[in-house]
């Protein structure tokens, strides 16, 4: 694609005497090539302004940046490089969500998990699929690694264009409240939003709760404002939970809703629970059926009646949703239960945030035969609030708490640990720092009918310290642990 057709996306934007041929778009100036063109990106750390000339002499035939800068290419200025850049990339990949059934979901807490049970459900009806979450994206089944629960706009259109060359028809994707405020879901033509639920998180980016419910409704007010019946769109909204009157009230999408409490369009009624699983009675517009589900929990039902919901609004027949879904047995690092032969049970979940711990834990009190121990700590350069209210609820709920590293980042561990402290004084817990020795604490202790929990890191095989990343996985540390028990 030449720079003039390129650049007729972008109103009152001059166009240059030059129009060289451009074969791709780069934000990364170590990754440009011959006809790149150089995007500018004012990042937190680093300005890509200064590596122009760099990308200039690797061959960049253009640079778009916000201010003119001395090179011997032509550069295009705009205002806002971050917003040029995602209606550029979603014109050079030619626009492909417009050619896929794109999911996007927004929560706290259950986006992995809904994200995998609505792919695992969309895989079983036959079609093509592709996945971008924070595990990782998938296409088809090619996994490729990722940084964020919601990758730039850049990188979210070329991957698209791979999925749509590998003729994906359906792509599931998490979108991050981050994700949202920063514009890299634009030009993402989404056909179906989901919410899950909405707890305290991220407070330290998004100052106040109110800003972080914000930055969530603007899925549901992106979905656009017309009504197309060859390309409806659609909101499906948690009930039980407060926030869905606003993300209703902000879209102009059909809006499907699930519940467990009030009354919705999707309904789960006669939960029974057991170690091993549970049923329940479905409830949809036209009809009921029972669902019997390897997964434990009550959030784990809300994630499925929101993968169930979805899948119906995407003319999936309601036999394929359910026996697709009874046949999952879980998600990497989601109440992940790890086995060596033990006769306690040991559990690995991501639970980062006071309202999935607290959902974890109350799960766990239901089949937990003796005592419960839980070994959590919480992330460095994050949500400084959450700690002492996270600290109380393990306290709370568990008989054995240990508090322990998390990923601390920047900070001093023993600060992150006090700041936990504070919020549990007078009550009973155990504090070891080094994450190793607070998992072979708890598993040493351990005797048949106690529960283990890890909690926090879930399916992360790292551990960040200060500007270090050590290999550290909880479910291979426990397994370990267990196996040197015996």
């Amino acid at each position: 694609m030449n720079l003039h057709t390129l650049l007729r996306a972008l109103p009152l934007v001059n166009l240059p005497k030059e129009n060289p041929e451009i074969t791709e778009l780069v934000q990364d100036n170590r990754k440009v090539t011959e006809g790149s063109l150089f995007i500018c990106i004012k990042g937190l750390t680093v300005d890509g302004h200064r590596f122009a000339e760099e990308a200039v002499q690797k061959g960049a035939a253009a640079v778009l940046a916000e201010h003119e800068l001395d090179v011997n290419v032509p550069v295009i200025v705009v205002k806002n490089t971050k917003r040029a850049m995602a209606i550029l990339a979603d014109v050079f990949y030619e626009q492909p969500t417009r050619k896929m059934q794109l999911v996007g979901i927004t929560g706290t807490n259950g986006k992995t998990t809904t994200s995998h049970l609505i792919e695992q459900i969309f895989r079983s009806a036959g079609r093509r699929t592709g996945l971008i979450g924070t595990m990782y994206m998938k296409i088809i089944d090619q996994t490729i690694e990722t940084k964020n629960t919601t990758p730039d706009s850049l990188t979210l259109q070329h991957t698209f264009k791979k999925m749509f060359d590998e003729q994906v028809s359906d792509c599931v994707m998490e979108v991050s409240s981050h994700a949202l405020v920063q514009g890299r879901v634009h030009g993402c033509d989404y056909d179906i939003a989901v919410f899950t639920n909405l707890t305290q998180d991220h407070l330290d980016y998004h100052k106040t709760f109110a800003e972080y419910r914000r930055a969530k409704s603007l899925l549901f007010a992106q979905l656009g404002n017309s009504f197309d019946q060859s390309h409806p769109k659609y909101a499906i909204l948690n009930a039980d939970d407060p926030a869905s009157k606003e993300f209703e009230e902000v879209t102009a999408a059909h809006v499907f809703t699930y519940a467990i409490e009030q009354k919705a369009d999707f309904m789960a009624k006669n939960i029974v629970m057991n170690p091993h699983g549970m049923s329940f009675t479905l409830v949809t517009p036209f009809e009921e059926q029972q669902v019997n589900l390897k997964l434990i929990g009550k959030f784990s039902v809300y994630n499925v009646l929101a993968a169930i919901a979805t899948a119906y609004i995407a003319n999936i027949p309601l036999r394929t949703i359910i026996e697709a879904i009874e046949k999952v047995e879980g998600v990497r690092g989601r109440f992940e239960t790890v086995r060596g032969g033990q006769q306690f049970t040991v559990i690995v979940d991501y639970a980062h945030t006071p309202d999935s711990l607290e959902n974890v834990l109350k799960t766990v009190q239901q089949f937990a035969e003796k005592r419960i121990f839980v070994v959590i700590g919480c992330g460095g350069d994050r949500d400084k609030t959450k700690r002492p209210i996270m600290a109380n609820i393990a306290c709370q709920l568990a008989t054995d708490p240990i508090f322990t590293s998390d990923n601390p980042r920047s900070e001093d561990p023993l600060a992150i640990l006090r700041d936990m402290e504070a919020g549990v004084e007078g009550k009973q817990y155990k504090v070891i720092p080094d994450r190793k020795e607070a998992i072979q604490y708890a598993i040493d202790r351990a005797e048949e009918g106690d529960v283990v929990l890890i909690a926090g890191k879930g399916h992360e095989t790292y551990q960040i310290i200060g500007e270090n990343v050590i290999d550290f996985d909880d479910r291979q540390v426990a397994l370990e642990m267990i196996k040197e028990r015996q």
